[in-house]
Order: C-alpha cells, then sequence, then structure tokens
C-alpha cells in the first residue's frame, strides 16, 4: 500500500509518549486479541517486530470479523475513513498504523491530531461504564471492539 516512505525513530520504542497518550494496549496485544477483522497488517510485516506477528490473528484473504476479539465487526472500511478526511498522507491505513509507528519511536507532525481522536474514544467507555455491569463483555461487544481497535482495553470495563 505504501512504498518508498520512511521515516526516523527518535523516541525509544514503547517509551516517551506524550502525556496525554496512555493506551492500554500495545500494537503487538491489539493484534494477538483480534483487530480489524485480521486484515490490518497482513503486507507491512518486515516494518514492525517479528514479535507482533508470532499470535497475531491475521487473515490475508479478507477482512474476516471472526478473527476480532468480540468475533463482531466494529470497522468501517478505509474509503469512509479517506472520505472523512481522516487520513494523514504519511499513514494511508490511518489510526492503527500511525500507532504502530508511534509506538516504535516515529514522532511526526499529526501525532497531536491523532492523539485527540484517541482521547475522543473515552465517549464509548462512559456508554459502556453507563449501561453495562462491570465485567459483562457480552455488552455493547461493538463498543468494545472498537475501543480494542484504538488501544483501550475495553475487557476491564
Amino acid at each position: 500500500m505504501q512504498r518508498g516512505y520512511s521515516y526516523f525513530l527518535s523516541a525509544p520504542t514503547g517509551k516517551n509518549f506524550h502525556p496525554d497518550f496512555k493506551p492500554e494496549l500495545t500494537p503487538k496485544q491489539m493484534l494477538e486479541l483480534g483487530v480489524f477483522g485480521g486484515k490490518y497488517m497482513t503486507d507491512c510485516q518486515k516494518e514492525f517486530p517479528k514479535s507482533w506477528f508470532t499470535k497475531a490473528k491475521l487473515s490475508s484473504e479478507k477482512h474476516d470479523p471472526s478473527l476480532n476479539y468480540f468475533k463482531i465487526d466494529a470497522s468501517k472500511p478505509l474509503s469512509y475513513w479517506r472520505q472523512k478526511k481522516w487520513i494523514y498522507t504519511e499513514d494511508p491505513r490511518g489510526w492503527f498504523q500511525w500507532y504502530c509507528r508511534y509506538y516504535i519511536g516515529r514522532r511526526c507532525s499529526d501525532d497531536q491530531r491523532q492523539i485527540k481522536r484517541w482521547k475522543a474514544m473515552q465517549r464509548h467507555i462512559a456508554q459502556i461504564r453507563k449501561n453495562c455491569r462491570k465485567g459483562d463483555v457480552s455488552c455493547r461487544p461493538k463498543q468494545r471492539q472498537a475501543l480494542l481497535h484504538w488501544a483501550y482495553d475495553s475487557r476491564k470495563m
């Protein structure tokens, strides 16, 4: 999907995050739990640590919601994200690609916007807390899966 793009790592892997950005899951944990129907990272594995993919739930053929932790589709197609102009040109796959690169140490001009988008997902946390008993992972599974896509551990809510 992306050719000829390179970047510099200016922070240690998994460290020196912006103080407002406190993801609960690493990219490796997210891939192991099952996110984005397994289709998200199938053609760019060389860019990231091999360990991220040893237990990752991936589908080389097509988006498969059964691979998601909550076995439900909580994704919009990439075309939708492009239409909304939520895609930063350097990260054509969107937020998760940005997060993976941020996690390994890349910092870029889109960091503030992406962190703001991550924080906006807290509205879903509020809805789960308001409408579900703590630990009832069968309550609001689509919102819970969406939160996993944004590095919030919705299994603990």
